[in-house]
Parts: structure tokens; sequence; C-alpha cells
């Protein structure tokens, strides 16, 4: 049983480290898997977005022109963002505004 463990390891060692060097290759062509999977299990979009483009809070704060206390209270589901703030972070983060939205 410990072998078939260690294979299993192996395998999904080489399944991540393909994923890595296709996400290199091509590094617009999409999120990485991880970042997807939390998005699935409910984290924030917006977050997981920012994270992908890798900006801080405070450097998306600063490149869409969104308070950074506001842009933290949408990521934690305090409060939602209007169609503007969300619009002028999409663009920031040059995603569609569905694609930071909660569904």
């Amino acid at each position: 049983m410990n072998g078939l463990i260690a294979l299993a390891e192996i395998v999904k060692d080489a399944q991540d480290n393909a994923s890595v060097d296709a996400y290199l290759k091509e590094p617009e062509s999409g999120m990485a898997l991880d970042l997807v999977k939390r998005m699935v299990n409910g984290e924030s979009p917006l977050a997981i977005h920012r994270e992908w483009r890798g900006f801080s809070a405070a450097e998306l704060a600063r490149q869409s022109g969104v308070n950074r206390v506001q842009l933290l209270d949408i990521e934690a589901r305090r409060k939602s963002g209007s169609i503007a703030t969300m619009k002028k972070l999409a663009e920031a983060l040059d995603v569609s505004i569905d694609d930071i939205v909660y569904s």
C-alpha cells in the first residue's frame, strides 16, 4: 500500500509540474488549478483574482482607485460593491465584472 501512495504522490507532483510549465509558457492563458479550486470552495472571487494577478490589496486599491478598506470589505463579503466600484476593480484586474462577483 505504501508503494501505491508513493506512486500517487509522484504522479501528482508530475501533474503539478506540468501545470506550472504550461502556465509559465502562457501565463495569461488561465488561472492555476489551486486558485480555481479555492474559488469553487467559496473563497472570494475578487481576492482570488487579485492574488492571481499578483496584487496586494493596497496595490489593487491604488490601481483601481477603490479605497483599500472598501476592497477588503468586499473580499470578506461584509459589503457589496457598487457596479461602478466593481467595474473599476475588474478593469484593474483585466477581467470581467462577472469574474469577480459572487454567484
